[in-house]
């Protein structure tokens, strides 16, 4: 039986402007081509250089209280434990055939952890963090370290540390995962390993601080005694208090006169690696976003794509040619080169402020390392 190679593409003389005049020869050339496996990049060139990033992902939207419905469902249906490891459910966009990928780059999910439940210790080379947008009574344990889950706080854990988690409270708790999973996938260069069975009794404490927080959690500070360049950030929580009062002195220094903020009524910061001030992950990076009530952003466009989770406020979101309104907890999907923009609309079940609070996370640091970052406002040149 002779092996058989399918051809990367089906060539043919095609009778169009800039391409060869169709004849027998330039048939029996592209037949030739097809046999050696070839093809010439007069055929090819408008799909592989566009004049503009052309996204293989659609924006779309996912309503956290359906999110949530499912989730308990599979709580009360599907075991935690080895094999599955995480009662995880990831978001599949529509244009990436099926898999379970948010956009080309990244991984989001809601992962729900059941009363008393322990999520078993693993490592993989996956980039990742966790992010509460409602609830608390789960600790990860990274690298034994017990680090408390609570409403607000960012938990950011670089490839290769070992994790688990335990839910210590008397009800389920659901947060969202954020992970570089499609972009290791597609460079073949993932790895995992199993951890231990069980994690200590010591491990199943609930410090009210992780070792972590109290070693890096000061603003401005950090121990001189510890190393100075790590794969990732050495804290692993961001507590929402500190966030919020970010958002809430940029809003007012803007209202008194001084500048700070993105643009007019737009307050946002970055998480950053309190060892060089860069991003919390090499591939990652993470954001929130405070939209005053009554305004909308300037239309941006990145090369990259981002993810999108409504911790607070509701509002509108234009992604394309495509706006929903939002409320708490829902995700949203922003391709590469997709325009952008947020209106924050105050209701009664608003936050005092009325604004619209995002969490954002984004591939920019690949895209920054390769120097492909690009950005565009409406509005400025």
């Amino acid at each position: 039986m002779t092996d058989q190679i399918a051809s990367p593409v089906r060539l043919c003389a095609v009778d169009a402007p800039d391409q060869p005049t169709p004849s027998a020869e330039l048939e029996e050339l592209y037949r030739g081509f097809e046999k050696e496996l070839l093809v010439p990049l007069w055929t090819e060139i408008g799909d592989l250089m566009p004049l503009h990033p052309t996204s293989k992902a659609s924006p779309h939207l996912w309503r956290w209280g359906n999110l949530l419905d499912l989730a308990d469902q599979a709580g009360h249906l599907v075991p935690v434990g080895r094999g599955g490891e995480r009662r995880a459910i990831a978001l599949a966009n529509p244009s990436l055939g099926g898999r379970p990928f948010a956009t080309p780059t990244l991984w989001a999910a809601i992962q729900y952890l059941m009363p008393g439940e322990d999520a078993p210790e693993h490592r993989h080379t996956q980039h990742a963090f966790r992010f509460v947008v409602e609830g608390e009574g789960v600790w990860t344990v990274v690298g034994r370290d017990p680090v408390p889950m609570n409403r607000g706080d960012f938990l950011p854990q670089a490839g290769w540390n070992w994790h688990a988690h335990h839910n210590a409270a008397d009800r389920p708790m659901a947060w969202i995962d954020g992970l570089d999973i499609p972009f290791q996938y597609a460079t073949e260069s993932q790895f995992f390993e199993f951890g231990r069975d069980e994690i200590s009794e010591e491990e199943h404490t609930t410090p009210e601080r992780s070792r972590s927080q109290r070693l890096w959690g000061h603003p401005g500070l950090r121990p001189v005694s510890a190393p100075g360049s790590q794969p990732g950030t050495p804290l692993l929580s961001y507590r929402w208090v500190d966030t919020d009062a970010a958002l809430r002195d940029q809003l007012e220094l803007e209202a008194e006169g001084h500048p700070g903020t993105v643009e007019p009524g737009h307050a946002a910061v970055r998480y950053t690696n309190p060892t060089n001030g860069g991003d919390v992950l090499p591939t990652i990076r993470t954001e929130m976003h405070r939209v005053r009530s009554g305004t909308e952003t300037a239309p941006r466009r990145e090369a990259g794509s981002s993810v999108y989770q409504v911790f607070d406020g509701s509002g509108t979101v234009t992604v394309g040619d495509v706006s929903w309104s939002v409320t708490r907890g829902d995700l949203f999907v922003v391709p590469s080169w997709q325009p952008f923009s947020a209106r924050s609309e105050a209701s009664a079940s608003d936050s005092d402020s009325g604004a619209l609070d995002l969490f954002r996370f984004s591939d920019a640091p690949i895209f920054e390392a390769l120097h492909l970052q690009r950005t565009h406002v409406e509005g400025t040149n």
